[in-house]
């Protein structure tokens, strides 16, 4: 790679070697590490972030797309972890509409009184034993104390339960066996990518104080303060913090061995998901995610998402030395599992447009079951490796849902160690394109409307759709003679030359992958690649060799992390 790349990603690099130093390095720009970040940049604190490869590529970006309460987390006990979550999934409700909206989950259930005896062997020892269904009885009793724990904010209707006739009105589809559903509500999430993005540049906005920096390795701790290698140029340099945070999820134990300091923290498990262009499943679930538990216990679920359905998750040991892929063993139990609830509906791997595993950042666990392992998260403590007067701080867990809580917390004890008060909080706060995001129907065609300005207005609705207000600032960057790209109309030239500038892109990947959702519902296509590389390349400053290696290692990523061949025809569009 070439070290004369521009960007706003480059800079800051730059910028930071420039000035090394900080009172707190993070270490993982996952959502959690992200989230962290925002809190202490609004203390005022001199904070900067680092994250070895793009950010939120890592756990964060292989997430089932919720915002849950956790009813399932009331098996295990943990009422703590269920209340903090219900209150942070309405808290999100109402903070990001942009991305985070209702979503009415519906569980098909097959008995009535199935699992009674073993829940209160789940309940008080986490093992699974002879596994037992769930039936209605259980499952009522979960949803009403769910209820309870929902009933602050009003943020989400209450559960309902119907009989097999009603069951049947409302999904024709479903399995004729199916005896109730109980459907309940939490919150779909639909880009992650970009609800953490948003997070991220709320931070960046407070001031120079707060930096951030993707592809920037953390390669080791030493006198000078932790060392970080540039991944584009492979330079290397020191960055001095009184306090280092470990947020690199389910690679924490890697990160702090790198530190100096070998721990055994985490006992991280993989879960892939596919994606699906079938319109008859999509019908199918009328608008619901369906999720159940399938016959080996495992909680799954189905999940219409941006015009697919996504099918997920599996829940495997895995060696994080090691890249997450979805397996074909993995498809077949998705196949599986979408028989066991719509048996009439016929699936195969030609419907397939995109897959993708990730590592979920769970404490080791050893002989615990992976499905009962606690979902909450810890912070462990350290003192520097060669730099004593140093203190570094570990996360152990964490989930989406509680990322604003989690980010408090772990800033609270960074302030605490800094001898700072806390001056303002996140809660409440409207995080990037939420801010004046327009709720009802008529202010959204007031927005729309008051943003085109000469731009066509179904291009301004989709764009809000994709950007929250925030796409105010790229619509004002449009040129006049702006021109949808030809291999992908529904995305302009301007709007991905936006992106690639201002958005931290180093590599065609992150424009794929996490600034858009072309990948995910199998837009993307050679012609479109090479067309993207060429507008990003325009922006970065890429020559020709550059463009066509970022084109092959993208192509080649879809392939071999995404199941995703491309050919000069557009997949799954």
């Amino acid at each position: 790679m070439t070290s004369h790349d521009t960007g706003a990603a480059r800079e800051t690099v730059r910028a930071i070697a420039a000035d090394p130093t900080a009172e707190v390095v993070i270490i993982g720009g996952g959502i959690n590490g992200i989230a962290t970040f925002r809190d202490l940049a609004f203390q005022g604190v001199k904070v900067v972030l680092v994250e070895r490869d793009d950010f939120v590529a890592g756990a964060s970006s292989a997430s089932s797309h919720m915002i849950h309460g956790g009813i399932r987390y009331l098996e295990n006990g943990e009422f703590r972890l269920v209340r903090e979550s219900v209150v942070e999934r309405n808290a999100l409700l109402k903070t990001a509409p942009h991305y985070v909206r209702p979503l009415a989950t519906t569980v098909p259930i097959y008995s009535t009184f199935s699992g009674i005896a073993a829940a209160p062997l789940r309940f008080l020892t986490h093992k699974q034993g002879k596994r037992t269904e769930r039936g209605a009885l259980l499952i009522k009793a979960g949803l009403t104390i769910y209820d309870f724990f929902s009933r602050d904010g009003g943020a989400v209707p209450r559960h309902r339960f119907h009989g097999s006739k009603r069951s049947a009105q409302e999904l024709p589809a479903l399995d004729r066996k199916v005896k109730w559903t109980a459907t309940y509500y939490d919150a779909s999430m639909h880009d992650p990518e970009r609800l953490a993005l948003d997070v991220l540049h709320d931070a960046l906005a407070t001031g120079p104080h707060a930096r951030a920096a993707n592809y920037l390795p953390a390669v080791g701790m030493g006198p000078d303060g932790v060392r970080v290698r540039d991944a584009v140029t492979g330079e290397e340099f020191d960055i001095a913090a009184d306090v280092v945070v470990n947020t690199s999820g389910p690679w924490t134990d890697l990160t702090n061995d790198a530190l100096g300091d070998p721990t055994r923290f985490m006992g991280g498990t993989k879960g892939s998901h596919i994606v699906l262009d079938h319109p008859e499943l999509l019908d199918a679930t009328a608008g619901r995610e369906i999720f159940f538990e399938h016959k080996d216990g495992r909680i799954v679920l189905i999940y219409p998402l941006k015009g697919r359905v996504m099918v997920g998750t599996t829940d495997l040991e895995h060696d994080m030395r090691e890249p997450a892929v979805c397996t074909e063993e993995e498809v077949d139990y998705f196949f599986d599992l979408i028989a066991h609830v719509f048996p009439d509906i016929a699936v195969d791997r030609s419907q397939i447009v995109y897959r993708f595993s990730g590592v979920r950042p769970l404490p080791r666990h050893d002989d615990t079951q992976p499905g009962f392992v606690s979902r909450d998260y810890r912070i462990e403590r350290a003192t520097a490796k060669g730099r004593p007067g140093t203190t570094v701080l570990s996360l152990v867990g964490g989930k989406w849902t509680t990322f604003r809580a989690l980010g408090e917390q772990l800033a609270d004890d960074v302030l605490g160690l800094l001898g700072r008060s806390r001056v303002r909080s996140t809660a409440g706060v409207a995080i990037g394109g939420a801010k004046g995001y327009p709720r009802t129907q008529r202010a959204r065609d007031a927005w729309v409307h008051g943003h085109a300005d000469g731009t066509d207005v179904a291009r301004v609705d989709r764009l809000l759709e994709r950007y929250g207000t925030r796409a105010a600032d790229l619509i004002a960057s449009l040129p006049a003679d702006d021109a949808p790209l030809s291999s992908l109309p529904e995305y302009s030239v301007g709007e991905i030359a936006h992106l690639a500038a201002s958005e931290y892109v180093v590599h065609l990947d992150d424009l794929l992958l996490r600034r858009t959702s072309i990948a995910f519902v199998g837009s993307a296509s050679e012609d479109a690649l090479r067309e993207i590389a060429d507008v990003a390349g325009d922006v970065l400053g890429w020559d020709t060799a550059r463009r066509s290696d970022e084109v092959a290692a993208t192509m080649r990523l879809l392939r071999e992390r995404h199941g995703v061949a491309l050919s000069a025809e557009r997949v799954g569009a």
